[in-house]
Order: structure tokens, then sequence, then C-alpha cells
């Protein structure tokens, strides 16, 4: 999987995305990727409530937001990374 600064959870289980994410994270860091928009999608908000409790407990995340209306909107969220 290539690192980038979006991650798209659409084709990922629901049971694999705490460690994704914790992975993810890793790789981004050690890339120098400090800014990544996770897309959860919109649905019921099922999966963007797990996706933001997980942040709220990752050490690496510095600050989460719901992105903007371009960036998906409440169907995607801003995650700001910790550097090194």
């Amino acid at each position: 999987m290539p690192i980038e600064d979006i991650l798209d959870l659409h084709t990922f289980k629901p049971k694999d995305i705490p460690d994704l994410l914790v992975d993810y994270f890793e790789s981004c860091i050690n890339e120098g990727i400090y800014s990544v928009r996770i897309v959860h999608g919109k649905g019921r908000g099922i999966l963007k409530k797990r996706v933001q409790g997980l942040l709220k407990k990752n050490l690496m995340v510095k600050s989460f937001q719901d992105a903007p209306p371009e960036a998906g909107g409440w169907g995607a969220t801003l995650v700001e990374l910790k550097s090194k």
C-alpha cells in the first residue's frame, strides 16, 4: 500500500482499522507526512465515530477535525500527526 496523505478506509474490514491506523501513521511519520485525510464515508456515522475514538487515544495524533466540504466534509477526517 502506498503511503500518502490520504487513507481511504472503504476497502478495509472494520476489525482491521485500529492496527491499520497505527501502522499507517507510523509509516507517514517515517516518510515526513504529518497531515493525513482519512476517508471513512458518511453513511450513518458509525465508522467515523469509531475512527475518531481511536484518534483520541493515539499518541501520534496531535489533532483532528472534520474535513472541509471540498475535501469530503463529514465523510472524512483531517489528522495532524506529531513529528518525531
